[in-house]
């Protein structure tokens, strides 16, 4: 049974992947929260530095903000780390990559598979489509998710780019621009309300034809079981940076 030390353990996530974890053959031995309410059996910590549990991997599903110190604790205890926050600043994007030279590091924008195989899907739609669609990304979360437009979509952009011989411009909003789409631009939309888990759609307008290509997360379980999965996943692992295509391929 794979031990884990949840970072965020009383989060929205956190709650979800500590109901699940045994389910999936895995154990919460130890939770890490700015809010130290113990609603599961294992302690939680109000910093990294105060855990003193003994795991095989850390799990952080928290906030942008949690960075440092998780990832100074994982260092410091040699312990693979899963990534599933969002919202991460460049500057702590490429700390990442730094950490993942000493420990194994899983990072994924979205930990639902069915989100990735939509990532595979428009990169392949981008690349036949090229020049002739135009591409626009909605994404939809519940009024409590802080940011946006989400880490999700931005990863549905970057694939999408990277499937393309001429890079686009991601554009957030078109109030302040008072001038016509340009064919090198994907679009990025956030809508925020009610309880909404998460829905992606990405769509390809062209001449005459629509093509949108959606994913739509009925429950949050399917990101909890999939960092799960990833847990049990980078345990073992050499230091390096693994993402969801890895554990897909292997």
């Amino acid at each position: 049974m794979t031990k884990i030390i949840m970072n965020g353990c009383n989060g929205r996530m956190g709650r979800v992947i500590c109901d699940i974890a045994g389910q999936n053959d895995c154990e919460i031995v130890a939770g890490i929260d700015k809010n130290t309410e113990t609603n599961f059996n294992f302690p939680v910590f109000p910093s990294p530095a105060l855990c003193n549990i003994e795991a095989d991997v850390i799990i952080d599903f928290s906030h942008p903000s949690a960075f440092e110190g998780i990832t100074a604790f994982a260092e410091e205890k040699n312990l693979p780390i899963v990534i599933a926050t969002t919202g991460l600043s460049g500057e702590q994007m490429q700390k990442l990559d730094m950490l993942s030279q000493k420990i194994p590091v899983f990072f994924s924008a979205n930990m639902s598979l069915g989100i990735n195989l939509l990532i595979d899907l428009v990169k392949k739609a981008a690349k036949f489509l090229e020049g002739s669609f135009d591409i626009e990304i909605i994404e939809k979360h519940h009024n409590q998710k802080l940011d946006a437009p989400s880490g999700t979509a931005l990863a549905i952009a970057d694939g999408i780019n990277s499937a393309l011989e001429t890079p686009c411009e991601y554009i957030y909003e078109r109030q302040s621009r008072r001038e016509k789409r340009s064919k090198t631009e994907i679009g990025i939309h956030a809508v925020r309300g009610g309880t909404i888990v998460g829905e992606h759609s990405v769509v390809f307008a062209g001449y005459n034809e629509i093509l949108e290509i959606n994913h739509t997360a009925m429950s949050r379980d399917i990101f909890a079981a999939g960092a799960l999965k990833a847990a049990k996943y980078i345990v073992g692992k050499t230091p390096s940076k693994y993402s969801m295509s890895d554990m897909i391929g292997d």
